[in-house]
């Protein structure tokens, strides 16, 4: 089992000094953490009431989001072993070879760190732009993930067809440091989950989904795997984590860490921690973060 921190709530943790999230990476290089990801949203429109995954969307409309590629890549200057994620990037919102482009130079630039999150969105304001709209998305984001395979990982010139993306005879050089980025996707436990994370990711990504749904899906993709030829054993299951507190309102590491066994035995191979939701102070983070990687050594 592996530990993730995702990054959120910056306003609270950080007030004016968004930059102090370069701190963070360093700090979670050194003691252990396994992976950090960055959240996505290019703007925020006034119907958080939309909000799929919860009663409530978490944050108000004026919360910063800085952008989670170049956020990673600072990450990458900043740290030596951490590995970089989204969570998720909403792929729809970008063309396909600004993606492929900008996750190959973040894979370079870390050295063959990046595990890239991708989902569709669920916000429509957000799609401004006309050739990008909010209908049409999920079947842009799997020609965009087929586009970006293509030149990541076949030797050029590439050429590439779909009904949303095509191209001919093109290099988009440099192509990344690992043979084969990782794409996890989110999605619900249906289907249409296991067929695209069998055909074209690696792992999956499940948010607000009971526990023994996340069990039974992971056996079904298991069995996709199994059934494209892979090897079910190479799944990856990232999982929520929640975090419990004390009496003081502390964090209770040892609290937040026992569902873990049971999270195994279901399938699930990561575990997350969002950092902007409970910590009181910025001074609190780096105590976790060394509290945490304690947990995972």
């Amino acid at each position: 089992m592996q530990i993730s921190v995702t990054i959120s709530g910056l306003s609270r943790l950080f007030g004016d000094d968004l930059a102090g999230i370069v701190e963070v990476a360093r700090v979670a290089d050194e003691v252990g953490i396994h992976q950090l990801v960055m959240t996505d949203h290019l703007a925020i429109g006034p119907r958080t009431d939309r909000y799929p995954f919860a009663a409530k969307f978490p944050y108000p409309p004026e919360e910063p989001w800085l952008e989670p590629l170049s956020v990673l890549a600072a990450f990458a200057a900043a740290t030596t072993r951490v590995r970089l994620g989204t969570g998720v990037l909403i792929g729809p919102l970008r063309p396909a070879l600004v993606v492929a482009k900008t996750v190959a130079t973040l894979d370079v630039l870390s050295r063959g760190r990046v595990d890239l999150g991708l989902g569709t969105g669920w916000q429509r304001e957000e799609f401004t732009d006309p050739g990008l709209p909010f209908v049409g998305r999920t079947a842009r984001m799997e020609d965009a993930v087929r586009a970006c395979r293509a030149v990541w990982e076949h030797a050029p010139p590439v050429s590439f067809a779909s009904d949303t993306v095509s191209f001919s005879d093109l290099w988009c050089e440099p192509r990344p440091v690992q043979p084969r980025i990782p794409i996890w996707f989110s999605g619900a436990a249906n289907a249409a989950t296991v067929r695209r994370v069998a055909e074209l990711g690696d792992g999956w990504l499940p948010l607000a989904i009971p526990i023994d749904d996340v069990a039974s899906t992971v056996e079904e993709l298991r069995a996709a795997f199994r059934e494209h030829g892979r090897d079910p054993a190479t799944l990856q299951v990232r999982q929520n984590l929640a975090v419990r507190t004390d009496e003081g309102g502390g964090v209770d590491v040892a609290a937040t860490v026992a569902p873990i066994p049971d999270l195994a035995a279901r399938g699930v191979t990561m575990v997350s921690v969002a950092l902007g939701r409970f910590l009181r102070t910025r001074e609190d983070i780096g105590p976790f973060l060394r509290d945490l990687g304690d947990a995972f050594s």
